[in-house]
């Protein structure tokens, strides 16, 4: 049994004997707000122009509409196979830049995992628990494989965690739905590396193509299963293999120690931020910072939006922002970061997300549309800001998503806002409530009404003997 012995081996062996009743109630209970929040993170997404087209091209490549499948995020009465469902919604999962984040392997592999198994659990029929129970055995893979990559290592070379690890996090997951021995778990995940891709090379000139890579993980990770099923064989050696192995090809050689260690004692799951703001993850420190800052601008005597934007434009001399690493390099950089013309830029401009946050008090779905983005007060507050590494906030990195905010009024006033961990990390989470009420105004895009009992049942997936078609 030479697969048990590989790192992988070991892992797929740990990921097909979990079950449901012998998972911590902690995990159980994290299981249930993931699939929450990825859900409702989807459906607020439905109808979105790009995934339409997308739609038509999956139709027009396999026009024929199956008889038993699975529906889309948002639409509960249409049909497709598993893995055009796994493909359509994980680009759904992806699109509004809401997913939640593993910032230790900096992944958003549940936009992958999630859509894979939700869509063949629908194929298959499973209960709420065998869906939940997969999607822990989908986390722990993901992300300590992207652990074993290294997250600056890995996107130094310009890879996309999110897809590279996903699709292992897909697989692993599926495997565990169609209850593959460990053996056959263990070709699936060498399949899915095989298979694993996904740049960040869309940052560069602005393309559409980011939510292919979650897309291409969940259906490659759910076919991966299936192949294995039947018998094909996978590399159980992919990650740390001499020739062709994916920590030396895709990381400087990586820690394949850390794919193991700690299993079933330290649950990655746990470990979670979810997003309060629908932008890079990244600019989410800044955001804090600036939201703070934003009230040293204001007397208060300023009355309504417009005011008070005007005021905060009149009085801001200069902000500077210093950052990690990566942040500053993801966020801070390129010409769409520093002058973002397009939603899709202003996602990850950081720049931008400091202008809106200080000018209008939020950020939220409104801030990033093609008239928010050329906003004259914004465009004209855009070049008053500065962002920048620093070394000892890249040290921290990925413990902690760091920045530091300093405001210059015009005045000479000068102050500065710190932020460790950004909204919504695992140190600073949001409130049952608070995650419960964004799942709601999410879900409310597509069912206005009955908001509270649809988000209760992914809440109570736990007791259901088969997946709601939300």
């Amino acid at each position: 049994m030479q697969y048990a012995q590989a790192p992988l081996g070991k892992l797929a062996a740990f990921t097909a004997g979990l079950s449901w009743e012998t998972l911590p109630p902690e995990v159980q209970e994290a299981a249930a707000f993931r699939v929450l929040d990825l859900v409702s993170v989807s459906v607020g997404a439905s109808g979105d122009p790009l995934v339409e087209q997308m739609k038509k091209a999956l139709r027009e490549l396999n026009p024929e509409v199956p008889q038993r499948g699975a529906a889309l995020f948002g639409e509960p009465g249409s049909q497709w196979s598993p893995e055009n469902a796994a493909f359509l919604n994980a680009m759904l999962a992806h699109t509004l830049e809401l997913d939640d984040v593993h910032p230790a392997s900096k992944n958003h592999a549940s936009a992958c995992l999630i859509p894979a198994a939700w869509s063949l659990g629908q194929f298959l029929q499973v209960t709420g628990p065998q869906l939940l129970t997969a999607v822990v055995a989908g986390y722990e893979t993901a992300f300590r494989i992207g652990m074993a990559f290294g997250v600056a290592a890995h996107r130094k070379r310009g890879w996309h965690a999110t897809a590279t690890c996903g699709i292992f996090g897909a697989a692993a997951a599926c495997a565990q739905l169609l209850r593959l021995t460990p053996e056959q778990t263990a070709s699936a995940l060498g399949l899915a590396g095989s298979q694993s891709t996904g740049v960040w090379a869309f940052l560069g000139d602005g393309t559409n193509s980011k939510v292919l890579n979650p897309a291409h993980a969940a259906a490659c990770g759910l076919r991966s299963a299936y192949l294995a099923k039947y018998g094909l064989t996978g590399p159980v050696h992919i990650l740390e293999a001499q020739d062709g192995g994916l920590l030396g090809a895709m990381s400087d050689g990586g820690q394949v120690e850390k794919v193991c260690a700690g299993l079933g004692e330290t649950w990655e799951i746990l470990r979670m931020d979810m997003k309060p703001y629908p932008c890079c993850r990244s600019a989410h420190g800044g955001i804090d910072g600036a939201l703070q800052l934003r009230q040293c601008l204001l007397t208060g005597r300023e009355q309504g939006r417009d005011a008070e934007a005007q005021a905060v434009l009149e009085r801001t001399e200069s902000l500077t922002a210093a950052t990690y690493k990566i942040g500053y390099q993801q966020c801070a950089v390129s010409a769409g970061c520093l002058h973002p013309k397009t939603p899709g830029e202003a996602k990850f401009s950081l720049p931008y997300a400091l202008a809106h946050s200080l000018l209008y008090c939020r950020v939220d779905g409104s801030s990033f549309t093609p008239e928010a983005v050329q906003d004259p007060r914004l465009q004209a507050l855009l070049p008053r800001i500065t962002v920048t590494e620093d070394p000892e906030l890249t040290a921290a990195y990925p413990d902690h998503w760091s920045c530091r905010t300093t405001l210059r009024l015009k005045n000479g006033q000068e102050v500065t806002a710190w932020v460790e961990d950004p909204t919504g990390s695992y140190r600073r989470p949001l409130s049952p409530q608070a995650a419960l009420d964004k799942a709601e105004s999410l879900l409310a895009h597509k069912y206005p009404h009955g908001t509270r009992a649809l988000a209760q049942s992914l809440l109570d997936l736990a007791q259901a003997q088969q997946l709601p078609r939300i």
